[in-house]
């Protein structure tokens, strides 16, 4: 017997532990590692954002045109906790994920993925009739100035 669970999207949730601290407390290399992780995913990078804490961490974003991928690191302890969120089939979080611990070094990796948007409840509690839903993949075009 199988169910199967119609969703808008994926959410890997990931911690990795015994990541040496030269690593994960580099900013500009997290940023580097994230955004690599999300090109490797075959995602759409939109932007990425990252902020380098007083006296040590990192956390960032990258911005993905089908969603997003977040970081927190506490070097002082080799931690890092990954969020990879994608909406479509078009990108595999699961890539990203498994590129990112091989990059953090990672001695050990637990993760585990939370189906998002669920069709079912979206149809129950939308307030008009919803007769299919599905994920539009859109294109996305940089805006010009």
């Amino acid at each position: 017997m199988s169910i199967e669970l119609s969703t808008l999207g994926r959410h890997v949730l990931i911690e990795f532990y015994g990541c040496p601290a030269e690593i994960i407390e580099q900013n500009k290399l997290i940023e580097q590692f994230m955004n690599e992780a999300a090109d490797y995913s075959g995602a759409t990078i939109v932007e990425s954002c990252f902020h380098h804490f007083n006296p040590y961490g990192v956390s960032g974003a990258v911005i993905i045109a089908e969603s997003h991928l977040t970081i927190h690191t506490w070097p002082e302890y080799g931690f890092a906790s990954v969020d990879v969120y994608t909406c479509g089939d078009s990108v595999s979080p699961w890539k990203a994920a498994e590129y990112l611990e091989q990059k953090l070094q990672a001695k050990k990796t637990e993760s585990f993925e939370v189906p998002r948007g669920m069709a079912d409840k979206i149809r129950q509690f939308a307030q008009q009739e919803i007769a299919e839903i599905t994920v539009k993949q859109e294109q996305y075009v940089e805006a010009t100035v």
